[in-house]
């Protein structure tokens, strides 16, 4: 009853104070400028790649519908999470209110979970191209696909909701620094001054449901595609069905090789100069270097981009 008291008296925080990337002066106007020029980078690619999606009817596929979508999630990651970076770099110290640093944290949540279920997505479609490439037009109709999609981004905001409700009713007395370049759940989790056991059985949970049960459905359908690719007849067959998933194969690699490091485990981060580090590759490179992985090889892309720069050189 009295530590209850204590904590109701105690002063809840209105905003937070975000240390940023680097609090080191002489390195932060170098990083601003690298992270700037990533940033407009970033928006510039994934909004070549939804031009051409768009502007293209021979991309009018369901793979390149999933990618368009990527791309839409991609500009979305670096808008919600990089602009606090670039200006922690370029004032040393970030201040955010407490509304606005809920707000981020929900977009971000959101944006993770998306990304979650649309790889899945992305790994079903393949699935469905090599395994059964004759029900293809079928099974992957337009109406399906955008339910696919719907669904993937209709998932995130459910986690989202829940997990950022969770963590925003928790109490905030101080000390309201965190070690972060934005609101992200685990230095949240470390300033709360009351009990987060239900907020971190509810990450547990989500992450459980979310990144490992997607994980699990994206590599179910890699073994179908492995079994059936290594039974192709020829080489050349194996070859190309491979080639198809080896973007996808990257791109997944990258982002749950740090997303799960981070946010699988139900219990606070200590090392939190490496979780930022972390956190720069699923919010910054990974975005910056999907259109890259998907496109640089594929012909159908290089063909469309070249008719355009033809176009625009008329």
């Amino acid at each position: 009853m009295e530590n209850s008291l204590q904590v109701a008296n105690m002063t809840r925080v209105q905003q937070f104070v975000l240390l940023g990337l680097s609090t080191k002066p002489d390195i932060r106007d170098a990083l601003f400028v690298v992270f700037l020029a990533l940033y407009l980078l970033t928006l510039l690619e994934n909004s070549l790649i939804i031009y051409l999606i768009g502007s293209h009817r021979e991309l009018h596929k369901p793979m390149y519908f999933f990618l368009g979508n990527l791309s839409c999630l991609e500009m979305c990651y670096v808008s919600v999470t990089m602009p606090s970076l670039l200006v922690g770099l370029w004032t040393g110290l970030y201040h955010i209110s407490f509304v606005a640093c809920m707000t981020q944290l929900f977009f971000f949540i959101v944006l993770v979970g998306t990304e979650c279920i649309l790889l899945a997505s992305m790994a079903y479609d393949r699935y469905v191209a090599i395994c059964r490439p004759l029900h293809y037009p079928l099974l992957m109709r337009p109406q399906v696909c955008q339910a696919l999609a719907l669904s993937s981004w209709l998932g995130g905001l459910v986690v989202s909701l829940v997990k950022t409700t969770c963590i925003a009713t928790l109490t905030y007395c101080g000390p309201n620094v965190l070690n972060h370049f934005f609101c992200d759940v685990a230095p949240l989790l470390d300033l709360s001054c009351t009990h987060v056991a239900l907020t971190e059985l509810v990450d547990f949970i989500s992450a459980i449901v979310i990144l490992w049960g997607c994980l699990i459905l994206t590599m179910v359908s890699y073994v179908f595609i492995g079994v059936t690719v290594f039974h192709m007849p020829s080489a050349a067959a194996r070859h190309k069905a491979f080639s198809t998933c080896a973007s996808h194969l990257v791109v997944v690699g990258i982002f749950y090789s740090a997303t799960i490091f981070i946010y699988a485990r139900p219990r606070h981060i200590e090392a939190m100069d490496l979780n930022k580090m972390l956190s720069v590759i699923y919010t910054v490179v990974t975005p910056m270097c999907n259109p890259v992985i998907y496109c640089l090889r594929n012909k159908e892309f290089q063909a469309a981009f070249l008719k355009t720069w033809h176009w625009s050189s008329c």
